[in-house]
């Protein structure tokens, strides 16, 4: 429902059709990803598209990639397992955290109505929107500020997913998250969790997911 013209892997360069396609069945499928709405939105978004042309050839490996200041496009597997645990129904209003390339921001959209992003580097901002325009997706609003502080202006949401990894599950998300809504998060220093969350009767009830490694989650903008 997101994309107007979004590039189908018919016109995608062959070698990015296989790789993606086997990504998807020995790194989603082979882990227990199953839903075929998620793995049909790995299939669309190009996740080539949102990387630097000498790491495009690596973009289906399962590995994070650099993207540029310190930040990085998580390996495909935890993208959609954070994707898969916000259990996302197609009238949802998602909050994402953290933007960095745009590849998890097409991912949300093409699975529900809205998508609220917003990033604190605006040299990533800014070449996020490029990559989103060209790829005309018409369902996602993007914001150049700190993320930390949600964006209240379109809260309450009905999920949230955070990017980067946060000391604590930070209040103000809580507060713009709707009541039995989710939230997935990396919390911790060094070693991390990802944590998914539902709030229940204005407290966030968390369970433990995984072990991961994010970038921190910082609450200072930077060009």
């Amino acid at each position: 429902m997101s994309v107007e013209g979004a590039v189908s892997q018919s016109s995608r360069q062959m070698p990015f059709h296989t790789a993606c396609e086997r990504m998807i069945k020995e790194q989603l499928v082979a882990r227990g990803i199953s839903d075929p709405r998620i793995l049909d939105a790995f299939r669309k978004v190009p996740r080539e598209a949102f990387l630097a042309p000498a790491l495009q050839s690596k973009a289906y490996e399962d590995c994070p990639l650099p993207i540029g200041h310190e930040q990085t496009i998580s390996q495909p597997y935890v993208v959609a397992l954070m994707t898969e645990s916000l259990v996302l129904e197609k009238g949802d209003r998602v909050l994402e955290v953290g933007t960095g390339s745009g590849y998890q921001t097409a991912i949300l959209a093409e699975l529900v109505r809205e998508v609220y992003s917003v990033e604190l580097i605006k040299a990533l901002h800014l070449a996020a929107g490029e990559r989103l325009d060209a790829l005309r997706y018409s369902n996602i609003r993007l914001k150049y500020g700190n993320g930390q502080k949600g964006w209240p202006e379109y809260s309450p949401f009905d999920k949230i997913i955070v990017t980067a990894a946060a000391r604590e599950v930070p209040m103000v998300l809580i507060e713009q998250l709707r009541e039995g809504g989710f939230m997935v998060i990396p919390v911790g220093e060094g070693e991390q969790d990802l944590l998914l969350g539902r709030k229940e009767k204005g407290v966030l009830v968390a369970k433990y997911l995984i072990p991961v490694k994010f970038v921190p989650l910082k609450n200072n903008v930077s060009s």
